[in-house]
């Protein structure tokens, strides 16, 4: 296993927001993350790429406890991509790209031949080529997002992390994004509220309710009707129009008993 969470719990306030969740990303997947609001999916990402330590339990790469892996070298090996990403600075596009290089470049920052090449193919994966001299503050919302996803890329990591990375991006533009997932050659964990994305596009899926994982296995596995109605209190249908493909739900109304 590339990327495990053991037994993994972590607090805020005195309430669990994490819960003693076990995760396993076989290598070159893409798992999906699923749950309602405020069901651990963001929080298990941050301890997933060491930016919060567990109360208890263990976060692992490749067999070795991330807590003993470096920030600098735990940055060339995962990225995550958050929902938001906000800046003040008056920058173009190709200069936060270039961002995701910090992890790679010396201690004196001086790019490299290799830097350029990266984020060049960054923006073109995420389909920026035409953007690479807007600045950042004339940017769409959703514009933001690829910039972010491609400054991800540059960082090059083999595990990549992404919270709710299809938020403002029209329909065209998440498929696009959820394809190129699927291509890159890393290990993606992908937090998702889009149930039929999630079935189309990830190997694997974890339904996270209050912190616990509640479900996990493929998405004909997980995705029942009886899980949405228990967990995202909602009646729905679903079929599986392709033997071979993935299921399809449709949402038919509130469920009387949540």
């Amino acid at each position: 296993m590339s990327l495990r969470a053991l037994d993994v719990s972590w607090s805020r306030g005195g309430a669990a927001i994490v819960n003693g969740i076990r995760v396993e990303v076989e290598p070159g997947s893409t798992l999906g993350l699923l749950g309602p609001n405020g069901s651990g999916k963001s929080s298990l990402l941050r301890l997933l790429a060491g930016l919060r330590q567990p109360s208890s339990g263990r976060v692992l790469v490749d067999d070795v406890d991330i807590t003993g892996i470096g920030r600098r070298a735990l940055a060339r090996r995962i990225a995550l991509v958050d929902q938001e990403s906000t800046t003040e600075l008056d920058i173009t596009v190709t200069e936060v790209v270039s961002l995701g290089r910090t992890p790679h470049r010396s201690s004196w920052g001086t790019a490299r031949d290799t830097d350029a090449e990266a984020v060049r193919r960054a923006l073109m994966h995420a389909d920026l080529e035409a953007l690479a001299d807007r600045r950042w503050h004339t940017l769409s919302g959703g514009e933001r997002q690829r910039v972010q996803i491609a400054r991800a890329l540059a960082q090059q990591p083999t595990e990549l992390l992404l919270d709710e990375p299809t938020n403002h991006l029209d329909i065209a533009h998440q498929f696009a994004l959820l394809e190129l997932v699927r291509r890159l050659p890393v290990t993606a964990v992908v937090a998702l509220h889009d149930l039929n994305l999630a079935a189309t596009f990830c190997d694997g899926l974890v339904v996270l309710q209050r912190g616990a994982v509640v479900a996990a296995g493929s998405p004909a596995e997980v995705l029942t009707e009886d899980l949405v109605r228990t967990v995202y209190g909602v009646e729905c249908a679903i079929t599986k129009p392709n033997p071979e493909g993935p299921p399809h739900i449709r949402f038919t109304g509130t469920a009387t008993h949540a």
